[in-house]
C-alpha cells in the first residue's frame, strides 16, 4: 500500500503543473472516446425498388414526411367552408334612416301647419301649405338617393298624417326593420326576410295609406347584409392548415419489414430516413468529440477553479479519474455481453458504485456529476438494437439509480452501512425499472420480468458489494482516514490517550463528554460521528504540555492564572491549540484530527483575560486575545468546536434546568454566527438547529435532576426506625 501512495503523490506532484492537468483531461476523454466509437458507426442497409426487403429497418431518427404532410394540408383547406360575415352596421343604418324619415315628416307638418300660438306671431306666421307642397318640403329634406328609392305615394302618407300616427308608424317600421335586419340575410334570402317583415308590420293599427306607406318604407330598408369575407375565409383556411400536425416518420418505427416489397412510397420513406445515403459520414463521430469535449470541459472548468485547496483539489482529481475509468470500462464490458447474449443485460450495470465513491470518498456534488456523466454515456454504449445512437430509458436508469444511492448514503450512519444501502437500492432499482417497463407499454412474460427484476437486484447489491472493496485500496492509496483508521486511533490504550489520562485526567473526562456530545451532533446532520468523536478525544492533547493551567485539571490546588499578567495566561491557553497540533503530526495523525485540535477554537476571543487586559490598559487590542485559527472548515469541527464549549459552560453551572441548558447552547451558536466562526465551513443554519437539539438532549441526560437523600444522621435514624 505504502507503494502505491507514493506512486499516487508523484502523480499529484505533477499535476501541481497545469499541462499535465489538460493532458489527464485529454487522456479521460480519448479513453471514453475509444469505448464509444463503435456505438456512433452509422448503420447502412441494402435496398432495391421493387424487390421484397432482406431485413426489417427501423427509423433511426424522427423525420417529417413532407411530401404527405403537403396532401394532408391540401385536403384540410379544400374542407374549410367559405365564410359569410354579418354587417351589423346595416340594421343600424336602416333604422336610423326610416327614424329620419318620419322626423323629417314631423318637423314639415309642424311648419306648414302652425298652431295658435304662433298666428300672434306676425313674423313666423305662414298659409296653410297644399300636400304637393308638403311632398315638395319633404323631400328637400331627405338625399336624392333616398327620394329615388321611395314612391311618391309614401311621401303623400307621410304628410297627410298627423303627428301621433306618424309617431306610431316609425315605431312600429323602427321595430319590425330592427327584428328583421338583425337575422342573417343572404342574398337569396332577402325576398323572404321582406315578406316577414310586412307580416310584422301587419298588425299595426293605423289608417291604410299610413300602413302601405310604412310598409313599402319597411320593404326598402331590408337590404342583405351577411357577404363573403375573402380574408376570414383566408384566414380559417390558413388556421387549419397549421393545425394540419406534420406527418413524422418517427424513430424507432418500422419502415419496411422483411421480406415485404419495398414500392415506390417505402422507397421514399427509406430515402428521408437516410438509408439510401451511400455517402460515408463523419458527423456521429464528430458529435461524439464534441460531447465528450463539453463535458470534460465543464469538470475541467470545475476542478480548476471551484475547488480551492491544491491538495485537495488534485486528490479529487485523481480519485474521479480512477472512478471514471474504472465504471466506463464495466459499463462497456457489460453492454458487450448484451450484445453477444442479445439480452437486456445492462440493467445490471452497477451504476450507483461511482456514485457511492465520490458520495464517501468526495463530496456530494461531484457524486451528482459523475452519475449524471455516466448516465449521459450510458445512452450511447447501451444503444444496442435502439434506434438511433441513444438509449435514454438506460441513461435514466443509470441516473435515477446513483441519485438514489446518494440520497441513501445521505442519511445518519448509512456511510458504514454501505451493504444495506445497497439493498435497498435493489428494490428501488427494481420498482424503477418495472416504471419503464409500464411506460413503454411493454408486454413480456413472467421470466422475463423475473429476469429483469434480477438484473435490478444484482445492479444495487452489486454496487454496494464494489463500493466496499474498493473503499480501503482508495483509502490506503490517497491517505483518506477510514473508519478501521478511526477506530484503531480511539482505543484506549493508545499512547496519547493514555497520556492525557494520567498527566491530565480533568481533561480526559471533558474528552470524553465532548466526544459523546459531537458524535450524536454530527450523527443528527449526517456528518461522521466516529471522526468526531475520535477527533474530540485528541482535540486537548494540547493541554498535557501545562495541565495545571487549565481548570479542570486544578484538584483544589491554587489556579496559576491568579498570579498571572492576561498577555502570559493567554500565551499558555492558546499554546495548547498549537501544541497539540504539532504533537498529533509528530506522531503521524491523519490530517483531519490535527485540524480538530488546532481549528476546534477558530478565531475566538479569550473574554475573560481580555477583559482583564482592558483593565489594565483601555488601548489593549481584541485580535491579540484572539486565538490564531485556522477558523473551522469541517463540519465536524465546528460540531466539535460548539460542544467543546457548551460542555465546559454546562459543567460550570450550580444547577443546570433543561430551560437554562438550551437558553445556554443557544447563546453559545448565535454568538460563534456572529462572529464569523462559520463563514469558512458548509454546515447550515438548519443543520444549526439539529445540532442544538441534539447537544440539549444529550445534556439534560448527562445533568438530570437527581434524588436528594437525606443526611448520614438522619439516613442511620430512619434505618432504625
Amino acid at each position: 500500500m505504502n507503494r502505491i501512495q507514493k506512486f499516487f503523490t508523484q502523480i499529484k506532484g505533477l499535476l501541481v503543473h497545469r499541462f499535465f492537468q489538460v493532458l489527464l483531461f485529454i487522456i479521460l476523454g480519448l479513453f471514453a472516446y475509444g469505448l464509444m466509437f463503435s456505438n456512433v458507426k452509422p448503420e447502412r442497409v441494402q435496398v432495391e425498388l421493387f424487390k421484397p426487403a432482406e431485413q426489417t429497418i427501423r427509423s433511426t431518427k424522427t423525420v417529417e414526411d413532407t411530401y404527405k404532410t403537403e396532401q394532408e394540408k391540401e385536403e384540410i383547406s379544400k374542407q374549410v367552408a367559405d365564410v359569410y360575415s354579418l354587417k351589423k352596421e346595416y340594421a343600424k343604418n336602416k333604422v336610423d334612416l326610416i327614424s329620419s324619415i318620419f322626423d323629417s315628416a314631423i318637423e314639415v307638418n309642424k311648419e306648414t301647419d302652425p298652431d295658435e300660438d304662433h298666428k300672434e306671431d306676425e313674423d313666423k306666421k305662414e298659409t296653410v301649405k297644399t300636400d304637393a307642397q308638403k311632398v315638395s318640403i319633404l323631400k328637400e329634406k331627405l338625399t336624392d338617393e333616398v327620394n329615388k328609392n321611395i314612391e311618391e305615394s309614401v311621401f303623400l302618407a307621410l304628410v297627410q298624417a298627423d303627428e301621433d300616427e306618424l309617431k306610431i308608424a316609425k315605431d312600429s317600421t323602427i321595430t319590425a326593420v330592427n327584428n328583421v335586419m338583425s337575422s342573417r340575410i343572404a342574398a337569396s334570402d332577402v325576398e323572404n326576410a321582406k315578406k316577414k317583415v310586412v307580416e310584422e308590420l301587419g298588425y299595426m293599427s293605423i289608417s291604410g295609406d299610413m300602413k302601405k306607406a310604412s310598409t313599402s318604407l319597411a320593404r326598402t330598408a331590408i337590404i342583405q347584409n351577411v357577404f363573403f369575407d375573402k380574408d376570414k375565409t383566408e384566414e380559417q383556411r390558413r388556421k387549419a392548415v397549421e393545425s394540419v400536425e406534420p406527418i413524422r416518420i418517427l424513430q424507432g418505427q418500422i419502415i419496411v419489414e422483411e421480406n415485404q416489397l419495398v414500392d415506390r412510397d417505402v422507397y421514399r420513406q427509406l430515402e428521408l430516413a437516410g438509408f439510401l445515403n451511400t455517402e460515408s459520414t463523419i458527423y456521429p463521430y464528430i458529435g461524439l468529440l464534441l460531447f465528450i469535449f463539453l463535458t470534460f470541459a465543464a469538470f475541467y472548468y470545475y476542478f480548476y477553479y471551484s475547488v480551492s485547496k491544491k491538495d485537495n483539489k488534485y486528490n479529487q482529481l485523481l480519485i474521479f479519474s480512477l472512478v471514471f475509468i474504472l465504471s466506463m470500462a464495466t459499463m462497456k464490458t457489460v453492454s458487450i455481453l448484451a450484445d453477444l447474449k442479445n439480452s437486456n443485460l445492462e440493467y445490471i450495470f452497477p451504476g450507483a458504485m461511482a456514485a457511492m465513491l465520490i458520495k464517501i470518498l468526495l463530496n456530494d456534488r461531484l457524486a451528482v456529476a459523475m452519475i449524471i456523466l455516466l448516465g449521459s454515456y450510458g445512452t450511447i454504449i447501451f444503444n444496442g438494437d435502439t434506434p438511433g445512437n441513444l438509449d435514454f430509458s438506460m441513461g435514466l436508469y443509470i441516473i435515477f439509480g446513483g441519485l438514489t444511492a446518494i440520497i441513501i448514503l445521505s442519511r445518519p450512519n448509512f456511510k458504514s452501512k454501505v451493504l444495506v444501502a445497497g439493498l435497498l437500492l435493489s428494490l428501488i432499482n427494481m420498482a424503477f425499472v418495472f416504471s419503464l417497463i409500464f411506460i413503454m407499454d411493454s408486454h413480456y412474460t413472467r421470466m422475463e420480468y423475473l429476469y429483469y427484476a434480477s438484473a435490478a437486484l444484482g445492479s444495487g447489491v452489486g454496487a454496494a458489494v464494489l463500493t466496499m472493496g474498493l473503499l480501503p485500496f482508495f483509502e490506503a492509496g490517497f491517505g483518506i482516514l477510514s473508519s478501521i483508521k478511526l477506530i484503531e486511533l480511539a482505543n484506549p490504550n493508545h499512547p496519547l490517550l493514555r497520556k492525557i489520562l494520567i498527566e491530565a485526567p480533568g481533561t480526559y473526562h471533558h474528552s470524553v463528554m465532548v466526544a459523546n456530545l459531537a458524535e450524536s451532533a454530527c450523527e443528527a446532520i449526517g456528518s461522521n460521528g466516529l471522526l468526531a468523536r475520535v477527533g474530540s478525544y485528541y482535540h486537548d492533547i494540547g493541554k498535557t504540555k501545562r495541565p495545571h493551567f487549565f481548570i479542570e485539571n486544578q484538584m483544589n490546588e491554587e489556579n496559576p492564572h491568579d498570579r498571572l499578567q492576561p498577555e502570559t495566561s493567554r500565551d499558555v491557553i492558546i499554546a495548547h491549540a498549537l501544541d497539540g497540533g504539532e504533537m498529533l503530526r509528530s506522531h503521524k495523525f491523519p490530517k483531519e484530527i490535527v485540524d480538530i485540535a488546532e481549528q476546534h477554537h477558530g478565531t475566538t476571543l479569550l473574554k475573560f483575560f481580555y477583559h482583564k487586559a482592558k483593565k489594565q490598559d483601555e488601548s489593549t487590542p481584541e485580535a491579540a486575545y484572539r486565538y490564531p485559527g485556522p477558523r473551522a472548515i469541517m463540519k465536524e469541527v465546528a460540531v466539535i468546536g460548539i460542544a467543546d464549549s457548551v460542555e465546559a459552560a454546562v459543567r460550570s453551572m450550580k444547577h443546570p434546568t433543561p430551560e437554562k441548558i438550551e437558553e445556554l447552547v443557544s447563546f453559545i451558536i448565535q454568538d460563534r454566527i456572529s462572529d464569523g466562526q462559520f463563514d469558512e465551513c458548509d454546515i447550515t443554519m438548519r443543520e444549526l438547529s439539529i445540532v442544538k437539539h441534539s447537544l440539549c438532549e444529550s445534556l439534560n441526560g448527562i445533568f438530570h435532576s437527581r434524588i436528594e437523600y437525606p443526611e448520614p444522621d438522619k439516613l442511620g435514624q430512619k434505618v432504625k426506625e
